[in-house]
């Protein structure tokens, strides 16, 4: 053996091993991170522009709907919300008589409340011996809580809108509570604006009843036409 000759490296796989797997480690963190991201980003596009959740608060729409119940809203059939404006992507159609929606209440729009349209724009609604009219022909409502407007009926009117006559203004809506007796809506605030509604209920998901704690099975899965 010549004495000098280079001397070779020694070879050794201690370090390259070690270096693909914090590379491993780099890149499924990666990956988690940026699955968790798009997730977030489908979620919130979805929840803007094509389903919301909801739930009921109050009893202003039983029985059609209970306290508790908890419902999905298509944002997408009216035109969903442009983040931001009081605008709206092109929808499939427009509110119509007897739709439930969900809407910024006029008077505290931070607050979403739900209620069923009664008149659409150019109807003449009036509310008049505890029944609604609607251009003139009395509204066949089955929806409307039994017992939710007093039997007798009175000439004595304390809404402020709708005991005489009124049309509904373009781009604007009536909406009224299905149970008659404990809802606060457009007899008492006036019109819902279009721009105002996000979307319309189709479906209760879930229902729980709070007093007794217990899920109302019979309710899940129930489609609002």
């Amino acid at each position: 053996m010549d004495p000098t000759a280079p001397k070779e490296t020694p070879v050794t796989h201690e370090v390259a091993p070690t270096v693909e797997v914090e590379k491993k480690r780099k890149s499924l963190t990666r990956e988690y991170l940026e699955a968790i991201v798009i997730a977030v980003l489908l979620a919130l596009v979805i929840r803007t522009v094509v389903i919301q959740a909801f739930t009921i608060p109050s009893g202003s729409m039983m029985d059609t709907l209970l306290v508790g119940d908890y419902i999905l809203v298509n944002k997408f059939i009216y035109g969903s919300e442009i983040p931001f404006t009081n605008r709206h992507l092109p929808g499939i159609r427009q509110p119509q008589r007897s739709d439930i929606i969900v809407f910024r209440y006029p008077q505290d729009e931070s607050r979403d409340f739900i209620k069923r349209i009664i008149g659409a724009p150019g109807d003449t609604v009036q509310v008049r011996d505890n029944r609604v009219y609607v251009n003139g022909q009395l509204l066949e409502e089955p929806y409307v809580r039994p017992g939710s407007f007093p039997a007798t009926p009175s000439n004595h009117c304390s809404y402020v809108y709708a005991c005489e006559p009124i049309v509904v203004p373009p781009g604007s809506y009536f909406v009224m509570g299905d149970n008659r007796d404990n809802s606060q809506d457009s007899r008492y605030w006036g019109f819902v604006k279009r721009s105002k509604i996000r979307g319309k209920a189709f479906i209760i998901y879930w229902s729980w009843n709070g007093e007794s704690h217990w899920l109302r099975w019979r309710r899940l899965g129930r489609y609002l036409p």
